[in-house]
């Protein structure tokens, strides 16, 4: 911390001098927005300390950790092992449906962060630089192929397959071994802004900007997804071989599609099976959300009471209950258990909620552009049991089987908690691995899907499987 002496003459050289003959209380807002700029200067040179006693940190841990963790990843030698420290909480995005999105200002008018925090804050950030090293991750795969940004990525269970949604109106299979699309789907009109793989059956469910939802066949060649290729292999094939293993399988035409009389009438942003996997829910800007039957295409409940656009709709795992969020800073708990249906409404952010998602101890986990995480119990709707607090908005989470939350943000970082708001690790990003631009979503896989636990997407076009190795799989 600088003397008082080093902050004047610090003002004094930015040609910020205090003026002799100012009025009383016009002086003492003069003073105030003085020292509100000091603490941001402060502030910066805390977060450039940080950085380096990160990097000190990590030079002098990597190497004792380095062979029991390449033992433990179980990974190629090609795969750079990166050693994550813990970090303090941090920054995430929100998903607009439509069109690019740039980064908010960390110091913009309206996005401050209160003294009090910033200074607790940065302290934790300094004193967990000195903690323990003891979450190994590294990137596994990486999937390249989709022209505009990704909007959500999901994971198959029981399959080693990975589905993609795309700002490029497609929606694409990957084979999790080769890295390569298996199937690509062309059916929608606008961006395809989510995608939801069925329990138990082939089928994919997706949600799009021109309004529907569709649900599509995911057949894949499995001799295809076995198939990786190496530059020997390239060297040996011919031309004939080459075009037909870079060939990908074009879908064009649904299954089901839900549109039409009593459907939405703007960009549907998310959609989800239920639990019970005959009936859909979806989520749109026009303010509602609608219960689909899958067998007639029809739907048989609108779900209203939003005062602005949804931004996401999830479903529980074995419950027929949902969440739906929305820009209206609250997100909505609607029961279909019984004939007649209940609603609860959560209110606890302060501005748009970007993604809700049920655990599986009948907890919610909410995200927001007010830069919190939140978890709740579903019978108290009142106060969240924790409030994991960031520096920048939350896009698309996840939540593990182990209750390890994935939270993907604006500023390219994902950062990982516990449901009790502990801050486990901060997911690797350099110039070799990890995002360029946002990371709009993330997702678990049920069971490690060749070493790969966690899978994330973003604005970079790109979409990565990583290796996860918490404390206690150590």
């Amino acid at each position: 911390m600088k003397s008082s002496k080093n902050r004047s003459s610090r003002l004094e050289d930015m040609g910020m001098g205090i003026p002799d003959e100012v009025p009383f209380r016009g002086r003492l807002h003069y003073l105030f927005a003085q020292i509100e700029k000091e603490f941001e200067l402060l502030y910066l040179e805390n977060l450039n300390l940080q950085d380096k006693l990160d990097g000190y940190v990590n030079k002098e841990s990597l190497q004792s950790h380095e062979r029991t963790a390449t033992n433990q990843c179980n990974v190629s030698s090609s795969a750079p092992l990166t050693v994550v420290s813990h970090e303090e909480t941090d920054t995430a995005g929100t998903a607009v449906v439509t069109g690019s999105k740039s980064l908010k200002s960390k110091f913009s008018s309206g996005g401050k962060v209160k003294a009090s925090h910033k200074i607790k804050a940065q302290t934790s950030r300094i004193v967990s630089s000195f903690k323990n090293q003891s979450v190994v991750s590294s990137v596994m795969r990486e999937f390249c192929g989709h022209k505009d940004g990704v909007w959500q990525v999901a994971a198959k269970f029981g399959q080693p397959i990975l589905g993609t949604s795309s700002a490029d109106h497609t929606a694409c299979i990957w084979g999790i071994e080769s890295g390569r699309c298996l199937l690509q789907y062309t059916g929608h009109a606008g961006s395809v802004n989510s995608i939801k793989f069925h329990h138990n059956r082939d089928l994919v469910l997706t949600a799009s900007g021109d309004g529907t939802a569709h649900i599509w066949q995911a057949a894949v060649n499995w001799e295809v997804s076995k198939k990786g290729h190496s530059s020997e292999e390239e060297l040996d094939d011919s031309d004939e071989q080459v075009e037909d293993r870079d060939r990908v399988d074009t879908l064009r035409t649904p299954l089901c599609e839900f549109t039409g009389p009593g459907g939405h009438l703007s960009v549907v942003v998310a959609a989800d099976w239920l639990s019970n996997m005959d009936q859909i829910i979806t989520g749109s800007w026009d303010r509602i959300a609608i219960l689909w039957d899958v067998e007639t295409r029809e739907p048989l409940q609108p779900l209203s009471g939003h005062d602005h656009e949804l931004t996401h709709v999830s479903a529980h795992p074995t419950q027929r209950l949902v969440v739906t969020a929305s820009r209206d800073s609250t997100f909505r708990l609607w029961d279909f258990r019984d004939p007649i249906s209940g609603v609860s409404v959560f209110q606890g952010h302060t501005e748009s909620v970007t993604s809700t998602v049920f655990t599986r101890d009948d907890k919610v986990v909410s995200g927001s552009d007010d830069r919190t995480v939140k978890v709740w119990e579903l019978r108290n709707m009142r106060s969240a049991l924790t409030t994991i607090r960031t520096d920048s908005s939350v896009n698309r989470l996840a939540v593990s089987n182990g209750g390890t939350i994935a939270i993907p943000h604006d500023n390219r970082q994902i950062r990982l908690f516990d449901l009790n708001g502990q801050r486990i690790a901060r997911l690797p990003r350099t110039s070799r691995q990890g995002h360029r631009r946002m990371v709009s979503s993330v997702a678990w896989a049920e069971e490690p899907l060749l070493n790969c636990d966690l899978f994330s997407c973003g604005f970079d076009r790109r979409v990565f499987g990583w290796s996860v190795i918490l404390p206690k799989d150590n």
